[in-house]
């Protein structure tokens, strides 16, 4: 599609938002604080097409997440804040700044020089620090994640991936002490910190931690709804099977 073609297209979805602004009930009551919550569930719906590799679905969601991002700029629009014009160019702006390698006489040898020069440009322009840019209100899981991705940026990172499973087996070991203890709230505080440094090796190992969980959810899951299937053939309820009923099923549905 041309680009005449593409510009055409959201200038359409800017005129129907005014429209719906303007003429719908339920739109025009809508805040940037309504909306909110409705954008995270629509960003979770878009995860879910690219984990299934739905191309037609990932197309459907991005389009919901535009709307709403067309959304937000219309409300903005109305208390002369910004508008969906200052939106593109702010972005636009930031992509030239911390792009030097792009836009500038900048050279850089390959991804990780990228990643640190980016690190450096956000504490040029005014962050004290550079975990300022993790949301606080991410998933704690992806947040471990995206933490330690900054602090590399910065040079504060281990050098060979058997120092990470070192550092593995050492936080497991002080669970197990915790455990033996039987102290509730050390328990919990070393736990974290064997998750932390198994999200750390994951990376290493150049695994996506969030992504890795959530294929092994969909197994349960798709294994789990196999053996409630198959107990529903029998006219059994699986609360009135023994686990070894279960398990036949169960490692039936691993074959499958």
């Amino acid at each position: 599609m041309s680009k005449e073609l593409q510009l055409h297209a959201f200038e359409r979805l800017l005129i129907i938002m005014d429209e719906l602004r303007e003429q719908c009930p339920w739109d025009k009551k809508q805040t940037l604080q309504t909306l909110r919550h409705l954008t995270i569930e629509e960003t979770y719906e878009l995860g879910d097409a690219i984990l299934d590799n739905d191309l037609n679905e990932v197309k459907k969601e991005l389009g919901d997440l535009l709307l709403h991002i067309v959304f937000y700029a219309k409300i903005g629009s109305e208390t002369n804040d910004f508008d969906i014009a200052d939106v593109c160019n702010e972005i636009c702006e930031k992509l030239i700044h911390r792009h030097p390698h792009i836009y500038s006489d900048v050279v850089v040898k390959d991804e990780e020089e990228v990643k640190q020069n980016w690190e450096k440009l956000k504490l040029k322009e005014g962050k004290k620090s550079v975990l300022e840019g993790v949301p606080r209100s991410l998933p704690a899981l992806v947040k471990a994640s995206r933490i330690q991705d900054k602090v590399k940026g910065v040079g504060f990172d281990w050098e060979e991936p058997h120092q990470v499973w070192d550092k593995v087996q050492e936080e497991l070991q002080e669970l197990q002490v915790e455990v033996q203890a039987g102290d509730q709230d050390k328990m919990e505080a070393e736990f974290g910190d064997v998750l932390f440094s198994m999200i750390n090796y994951a990376r290493f190992l150049n695994i996506n931690p969030e992504d890795a969980l959530e294929r092994t959810n969909k197994k349960f899951i798709k294994r789990f709804q196999y053996l409630e299937s198959k107990a529903g053939e029998l006219g059994k309820p699986l609360m009135d099977m023994t686990l070894a009923e279960m398990d036949v099923f169960w490692n039936e549905a691993k074959k499958h």
